[in-house]
């Protein structure tokens, strides 16, 4: 099954036209070539409630199955993007994030300042990545494929997970 997804870039100066957004790109390529239906990309400042807006849209107007984003999970004040996904999801689910900062850390110390967060609100997978496109395309490199697993769980009847006896790729 080809699942939906958008791309949200959540930049300030990308907003105010300021700096060309690379990271949403090439987020969008990855998924595409990972076998994604992306239907929407949108760009927004650092704010909560256009982020949060932005997110309640692609999940219960536009029922996107996956959202990602790219920005605002540093460290720097405006940096708010996984507060404004916290906000808006029901469900945690940790792993994901978890294995993004473990993949991250091979790669840089500095991987466990992301504050990047996932989780499900209805039936809509958000996840965030960092702004930066190198780190954009390496977090989600890591875990694009079992996010397809995840889909598959989403989408699937039952709340066993019965789902992987009949996996295929």
């Amino acid at each position: 099954m080809k699942y939906t997804a958008a791309v949200i870039t959540i930049s300030d100066k990308g907003a105010r036209g300021e700096r060309v957004d690379t990271s949403g790109p090439a987020v969008r390529a990855m998924l595409e070539e990972a076998g994604f239906d992306v239907q929407y990309t949108g760009m927004v400042p650092d704010e909560m409630e256009q982020i949060k807006a932005e997110l309640i849209k692609c999940a219960d107007e536009l029922k996107l199955a996956l959202v990602m984003t790219t920005g605002g999970t540093g460290f720097s004040q405006r940096d708010i993007t996984p507060e404004a996904t916290l906000a808006v999801i029901e469900r945690e689910t940790r792993g994901i994030p978890e294995a993004m900062r473990y993949y991250s850390l091979q790669i840089t110390p500095r991987g466990c300042l992301s504050r990047s967060v996932a989780g499900i609100r209805g039936k809509t997978l958000i996840v965030n990545l960092p702004g930066s496109e190198k780190a954009a395309r390496e977090n989600l490199a890591a875990v694009i494929d079992p996010i397809g697993h995840g889909m598959d769980m989403l989408f699937s009847d039952g709340s066993t997970d019965h789902a992987h006896h009949h996996h295929h790729h």
